[in-house]
């Protein structure tokens, strides 16, 4: 989903400085830029949400070749399943520790930076899984249920100040990250999703569910009692 978004950025002619942790990966990611956006260098750096002393050398190395930046979108994360989670304890406390910790603290680098200049743009990745406790997904939604309640909090606090602060909620889609699990209905393609996420950027609306469908399927499941969710294998 992020590689989809940076492509609709690249394609438009915004100015980009690309962030990861796989430095083979991500020089494959920065010719695909190049490629749509058809003109103009795209420069990068290491940054791992695993290593948090990579945060402050990444946007500082941003903010120097960019001369300053308006907007940040953080995408990366770490998945697997209820089942491996529970048998895992060490992917568990990564998951963890990447999904909310690490990420929350990635953030608020970038919120010192934009406030400095006097606001702008965070978009951030949380999930529909955060939405609401369910049995396949008790783990991982927890800890992307922090990270929505902090970007929300983030929109009370500094929306005055002039930072917009966009929560992006995917449902299941067609990504790396979920080959081999069974895709349920409404399951979203990236390039759908980057499209819905790139409109909620520039219109800074605070929460965008994607594909928008999730937005009417989770306010039906927070809505179901305690007893009916225990039942649910959803």
């Amino acid at each position: 989903m992020g590689r989809a978004l940076a492509r609709k950025m690249a394609a438009r002619g915004d100015q980009l400085f690309v962030l990861g942790r796989n430095m083979d990966d991500l020089a494959r990611s920065i010719r695909d830029l190049e490629t749509h956006a058809g003109s103009g260098e795209i420069s990068h750096a290491y940054c791992d949400l695993t290593d948090t002393s990579s945060f402050v050398p990444a946007l500082d190395r941003a903010n120097e070749v960019l001369g300053g930046f308006d907007t940040v979108i953080l995408t990366a994360g770490l998945f697997a399943t209820q089942e491996q989670l529970e048998t895992d304890p060490e992917l568990c406390r990564r998951m963890l520790i990447v999904n909310h910790a690490h990420s929350v603290v990635f953030l608020e680098e970038a919120r010192r930076r934009l406030l400095e200049r006097g606001g702008g743009t965070i978009c951030a990745f949380s999930s529909v899984a955060g939405d609401r406790a369910r049995k396949p997904v008790v783990l991982y939604g927890s800890a992307k249920a922090g990270l929505s309640y902090y970007l929300e909090g983030l929109d009370h606090r500094f929306r005055a100040r002039g930072l917009r602060v966009v929560c992006v909620k995917p449902g299941f889609v067609r990504t790396g990250m979920t080959a081999g699990l069974k895709a349920p209905p409404f399951a979203g393609e990236p390039d759908a999703v980057a499209t819905v996420v790139l409109r909620a950027i520039d219109s800074g609306r605070p929460v965008v569910y994607a594909p928008p469908v999730w937005r009417w399927i989770m306010a039906v499941i927070r809505r179901l009692p305690r007893a009916a969710m225990r039942k649910l294998g959803f």
